[in-house]
């Protein structure tokens, strides 16, 4: 959204949906994601990051060829790469996750400050998909994740009672 009036727009549209809306700041940040494998020992990939030039990373941008940029790894500074792991190792435990998750956050290069944005307990798993994609660079292959996960199902399929 551009403007006021854009926004109240928008929230009168969501507010057809639904009577609780969630409006966040803004930001002008770099999009990067970080892929976690594991039970209760995951571990965390490389870090990518999404570029694109349209104003939402929407499914048109998304899915759209040319449309979207990923660079894996990202060209961060060390600690923050460090950083963006340790984080999504924590939420990846906070929500009790299993198995797969992909952890996308915000880096506000300017300050250096790096903030959550979403964990995906489900993320997309075709061959251009970025879960994947980020432990190929990590050195694991997609037969060998594919491996992985299903020994990480069976697992915690055993520990279930």
């Amino acid at each position: 959204m551009r403007s006021r009036r854009e926004l109240e727009k928008a929230l009168a549209s969501a507010a057809s949906y639904d009577r609780r809306l969630i409006v966040e700041a803004g930001v002008t940040a770099r999009e990067v994601e970080c892929a976690v494998l594991g039970n209760d020992h995951p571990r965390a990939s490389v870090v990518g990051e999404i570029s694109f030039s349209s104003d939402f990373y929407d499914y048109e941008t998304k899915y759209s060829a040319g449309q979207a940029d990923l660079k894996i790894p990202a060209d961060l500074p060390e600690e923050v790469t460090r950083q963006v792991q340790e984080m999504a190792l924590k939420a990846f435990q906070a929500v009790d996750a299993a198995g797969i998750s992909r952890v996308d956050f915000f880096y506000l290069e300017p300050t250096g400050e790096v903030l959550i944005n979403e964990i995906n307990t489900l993320p997309g798993f075709t061959a251009t998909s970025m879960y994947p994609l980020l432990w190929q660079a990590s050195g694991v292959s997609f037969p060998d994740l594919v491996d992985q996960l299903i020994q990480l199902g069976l697992e915690r399929t055993a520990q279930t009672p």
